[in-house]
């Protein structure tokens, strides 16, 4: 195998920016990880003497302070912190250009610096000048803010050139059943992950068509050979397309090669793309999944933006809120408000609120047109729907039909973002993928809002949902908060 790793792999020409780089191999994801040390380097030393700046020049002392500590501390601390980052995995490409963890590691590793000064100052009683407690407060909080924005603008370029084809590692797929698809299809839409799919290796000998639009090539012996002709870097095996013999086979030939990385897929790809969480009982690990989706300083995060924005929203709209009270009140009898029976986090049903777009008795109505009430069944849409009032065909064309459920995520039970509310009845049509669409409070907005409102398929929407989830972050609720404002005031796709 020490051949396989030694021989290097010819990788096809990409296009970069509208020209063709001609490379014999990508740019090796260690290179982006290189300038992370003098990134830190540069980050530590500007809170140092910022904090420096801030706490003897902007909110000077009584007595005169001398630069000649400082300045020593900052010699010092530099490296030292580079150590402790090193210790926290911060320049570990595997830790890195993913997830919370990265930012949690500089947290705790700032946190360790911050204590190794103030040990210093303890142990150093031969020091004529105490280390100035202010100074020490700002230089945590310096640091904290300026090296974790660093590393998330390094991060944003890092995604920029993974876009491009660079610093990305060749992948391959262990298995063509549903669960390599998927898997397969959720790392081609995320192409800031850094893997780009070659093709598929099924232990099958039986020849099939391409998958996903790869190759697929056939046997597990052929591992070696495409490992050494495509450049691999990384396998991701598929456990429920192997038998339990090929599995361990496979780990026991390529478990401990260097040059290779071997990954397990989850299995139930439907259930454990939720989150899961592994703990050792009587050394056995066990593996749960996570009853909601968003966890963490994710939660905490939606969670801050959900409140400050509903209320302020509220606050903002209550003049707009009155206006159309009364344009419904006088347009048709009935209530202002409709209360439409939904399914919430957990399978929790709750009342969403709505402004009533619709006569008092459109349910009876629906019931006597079987032509409508099929359309509805099929699509959960209705065109030129004649239950809808004048009123609700305005309110229902600029959403503003949506806005009471402002109040239902003031009380939690739905985000600012999320999959699309949908009722008890309709959940059966999400099949395989229903424990997913549970573990997320619904949305006022998300994908669907922004791709198509109405026009889409039932069987799209529900894609886009699990799309959410799938990849939710906060930036991608910002995005959406966004482009939702735009789509709403063109008024495509709604009625």
């Amino acid at each position: 195998m020490e051949a396989v790793c030694q021989e290097s792999s010819v990788v096809p020409g990409k296009r970069i920016g509208g020209k063709t780089a001609q490379t014999l191999r990508h740019l090796p994801v260690g290179l982006a990880v290189a300038p992370l040390p003098l990134l830190d380097a540069a980050g530590i030393g500007l809170s140092l003497w910022g904090a420096y700046y801030l706490r003897f020049r902007v909110l000077p002392y009584h007595n005169p302070v001398s630069p000649g500590l400082y300045f020593y501390l900052t010699l010092l601390a530099i490296p030292t912190w580079l150590v402790i980052f090193a210790l926290y995995r911060l320049y570990d490409r595997e830790n890195l250009f993913g997830g919370l963890q990265e930012y949690a590691g500089v947290v705790n590793a700032c946190t360790v610096g911050l204590v190794g000064i103030i040990l210093y100052g303890f142990l150093d009683r031969q020091g004529t000048e105490e280390i100035s407690r202010g100074w020490l407060a700002l230089v945590w909080g310096l640091s904290v803010i300026t090296i974790g924005t660093t590393r998330f603008l390094y991060r944003r370029l890092i995604y920029r050139l993974r876009r491009r084809g660079l610093f990305t590692r060749r992948v391959l797929i262990v298995g063509t059943n549903d669960e390599g698809r998927y898997v397969a299809e959720q790392l081609r839409a995320a192409p800031q992950a850094g893997m780009e799919i070659v093709g598929f290796l099924d232990p099958r000998e039986s020849a099939d068509p391409p998958v996903e639009g790869l190759p697929v090539w056939r046997g597990l012996n052929a591992l070696g050979e495409l490992v050494r002709q495509q450049g691999i870097e990384e396998v991701i095996v598929v456990p429920t397309a192997l038998r339990r013999e090929e599995l361990l086979e496979l780990y026991r030939d390529w478990g401990k090669e260097k040059c290779l990385r071997i990954r397990l897929s989850s299995g139930l790809y439907e259930l454990f793309t939720t989150g899961v969480q592994v703990q050792e009982v009587g050394f056995v690990p066990l593996v749960s999944l996570n009853r909601t989706r968003i966890t963490g300083m994710d939660a905490l995060m939606k969670a801050v933006l959900d409140y400050v924005g509903a209320t302020l929203l509220l606050v903002l709209l209550s003049p707009l809120f009155l206006f159309i009270a009364l344009s419904i009140r006088l347009d048709s009898p009935g209530p202002i408000i409709h209360r439409r029976r939904v399914v919430g986090l957990n399978g929790r049903v709750f009342d969403a609120y709505k402004f009533r777009t619709m006569i008092v008795d459109a349910d009876t109505y629906l019931e006597n047109h079987p032509e409508l009430k099929r359309e509805w069944e099929e699509t959960g849409k209705i065109r030129n729907d004649p239950r809808v009032t004048r009123v609700g065909k305005w309110l229902r064309r600029t959403s503003l039909d949506e806005l009471p459920q402002l109040v239902n995520v003031l009380k939690g039970q739905m985000s600012l973002v999320g999959p699309r509310m949908i009722t008890p009845a309709e959940l059966a049509r999400f099949g395989r993928w229903q424990h997913n669409l549970l573990t997320v409070k619904p949305g006022l907005t998300g994908l669907w809002q922004v791709s198509g409102r109405a026009d889409l398929s039932y069987e799209e929407r529900v894609r886009l949902d699990m799309y959410y989830i799938r990849n939710y972050t906060i930036w991608l609720d910002l995005r959406l908060l966004l482009h939702t404002v735009r789509v709403v005031l063109q008024g495509k796709g709604a009625y």
